[in-house]
């Protein structure tokens, strides 16, 4: 008899129906998986057959054959078990096909049939309620399903409680979303950091219009300090985006118990030792990297230049674009990848270029090939390069408090606001028309920034990344007209060179 569970793959951060059609006949015993099944999936007829086993149920002594429509695309992963399980129940008619029909179905099964957590729930709700389907899901995944409201879910904790409820005999009620945890994550405050008033305001620049920031100072000068702060600068996500950065947490299995919707920007601070594929994402069948982590939030590269240089490379399209394209045999995915770029690097190799108590060791050679790690065209992409100077003992005892991160977000929460209501969208993502409807120019500050073009020897980029901090240099200041003062201070914010 055959039987048809609908379950999903995800393809990226997106989910695909996926027809597991479970067929036994008389024959031979033998258990067969076809339709470019992994390593995993392929395991799973050993996992089937003892949670069958053990939960109380007749394993058949006949042919199974279990085939993963469409056969064309490539699938991965334990989440087919359950469904796999369902199929042979309902095939030997233990289980009510028709019960199967509404439903989508992904599970990961134990040896003794209680069920296992599987990455993607959140990708999968969403296909659920795009068809109108139902979700059985395991007991520990099924909370992160619930966060979408328009999908039923049902959270079964082993295989027998899945069975039982669907023969109507002990009904499992829809599992409700878990209650967000309400502990406030205590975050770095920019308070804490004394001095750098030129910095800090660089930073506050780049989140209030998401532009990419490079910042560059001696060692101890503090830019890892205002990286991390940045997490505290940024206003919440909306629920749209909040959803678009859940699901793609959730499609590389990060998320936790009780996390509810990622509200929070995310900030990922990658190891420079992080490989290709970690960074920006891909293998044999791709998987979101940093850079996808990363949407709607922060990526922070410390030790910018020690990052392999086909890495950084690869950073280019996903700045440009906002999203990145993977290719592979098997499969083209494209994943979100709209993120704000803040990366730190020493000034030489040495480290102390500028270091008011310790001199630099390094020759104008070592310095132009230490710089040279940062091709133009990826600097060409940052929007502002600050220099953060070490300040020495006596200049940190005398600094004055500086402003709290919440006094701060404030300001950048307004400006985001003014940005939102006239474009739609932050000043970071102007571009063609756009840009120049948002940002026109009198003729005093055009004539300023094309002389200002002329001696930089700005690119095309260049000129419009100008535009864009000015722009929002004015939206800060709560000003409708850019003016000279705003192009001067986004044009200091782009020396000719690094060394």
């Amino acid at each position: 008899m055959l039987a048809t569970v609908r379950s999903v793959a995800l393809i990226g951060v997106d989910a695909a129906v996926v027809d597991v059609e479970v067929d036994v006949s008389p024959g031979l015993p033998a258990f067969t998986i076809v339709g470019l099944p992994d390593q995993a999936i392929s395991e799973s007829r050993e996992r089937v057959r003892a949670a069958i086993r053990n939960s109380g149920y007749p394993f058949p002594a006949a042919r199974i054959t279990v085939n993963l429509a469409p056969a064309d695309l490539r699938k991965e992963g334990p989440l087919y078990d359950l469904p796999i399980a369902l199929g042979v129940l309902a095939a030997q008619e233990l289980l009510p096909a028709a019960q199967l029909h509404g439903l989508l179905v992904a599970g990961e099964l134990a040896l003794d049939g209680s069920l296992r957590a599987v990455a993607g729930a959140v990708n999968l709700a969403l296909l659920a309620a795009e068809r109108q389907r139902a979700v059985l899901l395991p007991e520990l995944s099924a909370p992160e399903a619930a966060l979408i409201d328009e999908v039923t879910v049902y959270g079964p904790a082993s295989l027998r409680a899945a069975v039982q409820h669907l023969n109507g005999e002990v009904l499992l009620s829809p599992t409700p979303p878990d209650p967000p945890d309400d502990t406030q994550e205590l975050l770095p405050d920019l308070a804490d950091i004394k001095g750098q008033a030129q910095a800090k305001r660089a930073l506050e620049i780049a989140l209030a219009g998401g532009h990419n920031l490079l910042l560059i100072g001696s060692p101890g000068s503090g830019k890892t300090m205002l990286a991390r702060r940045a997490p505290g600068l940024l206003p919440r996500l909306t629920r749209a985006e909040a959803l678009e950065v859940t699901r793609i947490h959730s499609a590389a299995g990060l998320l936790t118990p009780r996390s509810g919707l990622v509200r929070t920007p995310p900030y990922r601070a990658p190891h420079h030792t992080v490989s290709d594929a970690g960074l920006i994402g891909g293998g044999s069948i791709p998987r979101p990297g940093e850079v996808s982590l990363a949407h709607r939030g922060v990526l922070f590269l410390d030790e910018f230049p020690e990052f392999d240089r086909r890495s950084l490379e690869m950073l280019r399209q996903p700045l440009e674009d906002g999203q990145l394209t993977i290719s592979r045999a098997r499969a083209t995915v494209r994943y979100p990848a709209q993120f704000q770029l803040i990366a730190a690097m020493n000034p030489c190799p040495c480290g102390h270029l500028g270091d008011p108590e310790r001199p630099c060791t390094c020759t104008p050679a070592e310095r132009t090939r230490y710089a040279s790690r940062i091709s133009g065209p990826l600097l060409d992409r940052i929007d502002l390069v600050m220099r953060v100077p070490r300040l020495t003992v006596d200049e940190l005892s005398r600094a004055q408090p500086s402003e709290p991160s919440a006094v701060v977000r404030s300001r950048l929460q307004a400006a985001r606001e003014t940005m939102l209501q006239r474009q739609g969208e932050r000043n970071g993502l102007l571009a063609g028309q756009a840009l120049r409807q948002h940002a026109p120019l009198a003729a005093g500050p055009d004539a300023f920034i094309r002389a200002a073009a002329r001696q930089l020897a700005l690119t095309g980029r260049g000129y419009d990344r100008v535009l864009r901090v000015a722009r929002t240099i004015a939206d800060l200041a709560g000003q409708p007209d850019i003016n000279e003062a705003h192009l001067a201070e986004a044009v200091s914010f782009r020396p000719r060179s690094l060394v």
